[in-house]
């Protein structure tokens, strides 16, 4: 079993396989293209162009995929959570069929590799179900079938989702949707990359970023890696101060499991219209079937009752699937949602032509990571491609300006933080295992003990843009509330967009 470098809970994928390690950055190195980040879309992105026969270098702060990309439930869908008919209103009849279209496509790839590439990753066509929360008053079943039609997805009505023992109602069913096992399928590009001539590094933590010809990074190490192309596909941009941040906004998702019967359940993907919704999918395991399921979103260091919400989560499940044993995995992942909900891929808005990103997954990360790869590939060889326009970092939607406005304002909460009192009066009050902020005259400590009782001080400000950071009980990390920085108990960074750990602090 390994640990995901984005907090203490373990996923099903990091219970069942061993995320990649690879060594460290020993020297200055020159390539073709850089990329920063190796989850899904880092991962795709290089794959591709190891296939086309480019010069790739690959470097992670941590484990290989041992980010979000080790935290997703892997629904492979076309069938976006954004829904269809809000995609028409934001981006048009064109935009919504583009946007099907390069999801459809983004599964395919998933099984063309997975199949080329001969990797094992349980890879498997299900349907998938989309139906009302009980008590549902205005339902949107209808709006959203026609809407997907238009788009060009096969959708049909039917009479009830396939949940034996609870009966749905109406539902939309979505033909030849897929489901997969990341971690191996993050093995199997790892290994093809590097067959191909692709160098990948582990531990390597980025500090600047340049433009120009060459782009450069440069490590704490010291290290710098000189490249014609650099792709930034860090989850959220840690080369961007501020533009692509008011245009996302972080939310934890949490994840719990549980063994049915093998064949108690239809393997198919399953999600509801509740706000947030839950999303259902099964896992094959040695004993049994692993039921996943998902849901209770809110925003990033805005709360901190993950024990609720996982405990609310399994009542959903055991009242739609009675026949699930106790719960075996609990998790949460962070989610990032653009303002018009499509990803932000291409290159990076106010910087050099040559330096690229890929943020903005919206749920859908899995499929949005593996259009990266597609589209930034295309971008970098200087090919068209018919997705460029529709997510482009640049773009502005008016007609998302009421989600833009609400969500910036959600933004300034954690600067709130700087004229309250702390949470406990002396660190004396913090239990092994636990962190609270302290008020220090004008600064905020961020404290925490390890295990053992050890007292570790930090500044509580996030080394962003300065908001007052929250303990996250479950993950055992300071969570930003502005923009969805993440810090370890001692400190350093482990989810940006902050690229800088929080300053050690001394009485």
């Amino acid at each position: 079993m390994t640990r995901s470098d984005a907090g203490r809970t373990t996923s099903i994928w990091m219970a069942t396989a061993e995320l990649p390690a690879r060594p460290a950055l020993d020297a200055d190195l020159e390539t073709e293209v850089c990329v920063v980040g190796a989850g899904i879309a880092g991962l795709t992105t290089a794959y591709l162009l190891a296939q086309e026969g480019r010069s790739v270098v690959v470097i992670d702060d941590g484990l290989v995929a041992g980010g979000e990309s080790s935290r997703t439930t892997a629904h492979l869908t076309s069938a976006l959570d954004d829904r269809y008919y809000r995609l028409e209103q934001l981006h048009g009849e064109d935009g919504a069929r583009l946007a099907r279209e390069s999801h459809a496509a983004a599964v395919d790839l998933i099984e063309k590799v997975s199949r080329e590439e001969r990797i094992d990753c349980d890879f498997l066509r299900v349907d998938g179900y989309l139906f009302d929360a009980p008590g549902t008053t205005d339902s949107r079943l209808g709006r959203e079938l026609e809407a997907a039609r238009r788009a060009g997805l096969a959708v049909e009505e039917v009479a009830r989702a396939p949940i034996p023992g609870f009966d749905t109602g109406r539902a939309l069913r979505f033909a030849g949707q897929a489901q997969f096992h990341p971690t191996k399928y993050y093995q199997g590009l790892v290994r093809a990359i590097e067959a191909r001539g692709g160098r990948i590094f582990g531990g390597v933590h980025a500090e600047e970023f340049a433009g120009g010809t060459p782009t450069r990074v440069k490590t704490v190490s010291g290290r710098t890696i000189r490249a014609r192309f650099l792709v930034v596909a860090t989850n959220s941009p840690v080369n961007d101060r501020l533009v692509i941040h008011t245009k996302q906004a972080p939310y934890r998702t949490y994840v719990v499991t549980a063994r049915v019967p093998r064949g108690s359940v239809p393997p198919a993907l399953f999600w509801d219209t509740l706000d947030p919704y839950h999303y259902v999918r099964l896992q094959t395991m040695d004993a049994g079937d692993a039921l996943i399921v998902g849901g209770e979103d809110h925003r990033t260091g805005q709360e901190d009752d993950a024990a609720a919400r996982y405990g609310r989560l399994e009542e959903w499940m055991r009242a739609r699937f009675a026949q699930a044993g106790p719960v075996e995995h609990r998790w949460s992942g962070q989610v990032l949602e653009p303002v018009d909900g499509l990803a932000f891929i291409g290159r990076n808005p106010t910087d050099d032509e040559h330096v690229f990103v890929a943020t903005g997954d919206s749920g859908n990360g899995m499929t949005h990571g593996t259009i990266a790869g597609i589209l930034l590939t295309d971008l970098i060889a200087g090919r068209p491609n018919r997705w460029a326009d529709l997510y482009d970092p640049s773009r502005k939607s008016l007609r998302a300006a009421k989600d833009f406005a609400r969500e910036n304002l959600e933004s300034q909460v954690g600067y709130a933080g700087w004229v309250t009192p702390g949470e406990v009066d002396s660190a004396d009050e913090i239990a092994p295992g636990e962190g609270a902020i302290l008020r220090r005259g004008l600064h905020k400590v961020a404290a925490s003990r390890d295990a053992s009782g050890k007292l570790t001080l930090c500044s509580a400000a996030c080394t962003h843009l300065g908001c007052v950071v929250e303990w996250n009980t479950s993950e055992k990390t300071w969570d930003c509330p502005c923009h969805g920085s993440r810090f370890a108990p001692d400190g350093h960074v482990v989810n940006g967009p902050a690229r800088d750990g929080l300053s050690p602090y001394r009485d």
